[in-house]
Order: structure tokens, then C-alpha cells, then sequence
């Protein structure tokens, strides 16, 4: 069982003190919340790492241009 998923089965037990199981897993309580939503959302598939990188990028030089500043 991953440090994610142990977190998450002792938040969701009654009576879970999720400030406490943050400080002893070593993580914040921001992140600890989004990781309980996720799962609760999800299941074990939403605690797998995601890319942090945008879905798009709107001021991304076009191809064209990137391709003559390389050249």
C-alpha cells in the first residue's frame, strides 16, 4: 500500500484527525484535503501522480517562428 493510500484510509476512519495525519505524513493540510477528494472522486486511480503542466499555452510562439529562432 503507497504512503497515499494509507493516508487517505486514515482520514476517511471515524474520528480521523486529518491536521494530525498531515504533520505525520509530513504534508499539508491543502494537499491532504485534495488527496481525500480525489480519492473520494476517483478512487486509488486518483491518487497516481499528474503533470503539473498546462493544458495549453496561449502565448506559446507559433511552430514557424520557434523552428527559425533554433535555426
Amino acid at each position: 500500500m503507497s504512503q497515499k493510500e494509507e493516508f487517505v484510509r486514515l482520514a476517511l476512519a471515524p474520528g480521523a484527525n486529518v491536521s494530525a495525519l498531515c504533520r505525520r505524513f509530513g504534508i499539508g493540510r491543502t494537499c491532504g484535503h485534495k488527496l481525500i477528494a480525489r480519492f473520494r472522486a476517483e478512487g486509488v486511480a486518483g491518487l497516481a501522480e499528474r503533470s503539473r503542466r498546462p493544458k495549453s499555452s496561449p502565448r506559446r510562439s507559433p511552430p514557424s517562428l520557434e523552428a527559425a529562432v533554433v535555426s
